[in-house]
């Protein structure tokens, strides 16, 4: 059985960088594209970054590209999500997903919910002004 366990959230101040893991358990990390959402009170989950099986592709989107970054290590079956200059709106739940799906970084599906399979219980990230 597959499951992901999100680590690393906690309470920062703003400007502040947090370094953000998951964990795959129950299969090899290196059959999975992975990625990261988050959910902010009152809104809907927001795609944050993917990385592809191997961990040589990922995606970024505009918003959060010059802050955010992704990477994998199938080695030791986890991806990562490095945060930096974080600020308050930056408070929410993180979560970690992953889909033995094909990959294409061009893809639309890859910023979907729906594409993954499998969630982490998510962590708790909350930045102070």
């Amino acid at each position: 059985q597959v499951q992901l366990v999100e680590s690393g959230g906690g309470v920062v101040q703003a400007g502040d960088s947090l370094r953000l893991s998951c964990t795959l358990s129950g299969s090899t990390a290196s059959a999975y594209a992975m990625a990261w959402f988050r959910r902010v009170p009152n809104k809907g989950r927001e795609f944050l970054a993917a990385i592809s099986h191997s961990g040589i592709s990922s995606f970024v989107p505009d918003f959060v590209k010059d802050r955010f970054t992704i990477s994998k290590d199938n080695g030791r079956n986890t991806v990562t999500l490095q945060m930096n200059s974080l600020k308050p709106e930056d408070t929410a739940v993180y979560y970690c997903a992953a889909t033995t799906s094909p990959w294409s970084s061009t893809s639309p599906l890859v910023t979907q919910g729906v594409y993954y399979g499998y969630w982490g219980q998510g962590t708790q990230v909350t930045v102070s002004s």
